[in-house]
């Protein structure tokens, strides 16, 4: 676990000496400029999907780091921090505290295949992901 860890946080460096962390923020600030709902939203499903792909952990350092440099609308803020907790739900790749658990719930007999929690992620994921965000405006 701990190369993976420390192999993310390189990941992050690097986005961030290359300058995708900036093209991300400048984008961000754009599109809230435009339309807050439109950017709130998909910043907010956005992250969710993309953290599975890479991991919540750089997923949300980099998206800190972009809002921050974005300083974009609290709502936005919001659906991204949502984005970020309830999206990895989806994978077993998408946080490390589920691969943690699962692979706590092996070692006591239980076995949870990649495909059965997907099956259940897309189930529970996004409704509970579009509601979360829901709230979130609502709460402005």
């Amino acid at each position: 676990m701990l190369p993976l860890v420390a192999g993310l946080f390189v990941l992050v460096d690097a986005l961030g000496k290359t300058g995708v962390i900036e093209m991300i923020s400048a984008f961000l600030h754009k599109e809230a400029e435009r339309s807050v709902a439109i950017a709130t939203w998909a910043a907010g499903v956005i992250i969710a999907f993309g953290s599975n792909l890479s991991n919540n952990l750089p997923a949300g350092l980099i998206a800190g780091d972009a809002v921050r440099a974005a300083h974009v609308p609290d709502q936005a803020t919001r659906a991204i921090l949502i984005g970020v907790d309830l999206g990895p739900n989806l994978s077993v790749t998408g946080s490390l505290a589920t691969i943690l658990w699962l692979a706590a719930l092996r070692r006591e007999g239980q076995a949870v295949s990649a495909g059965t929690f997907l099956k259940i992620g897309v189930l529970v994921m996004p409704p509970a992901l579009l509601l979360a965000i829901g709230a979130a405006w609502l709460a402005r």
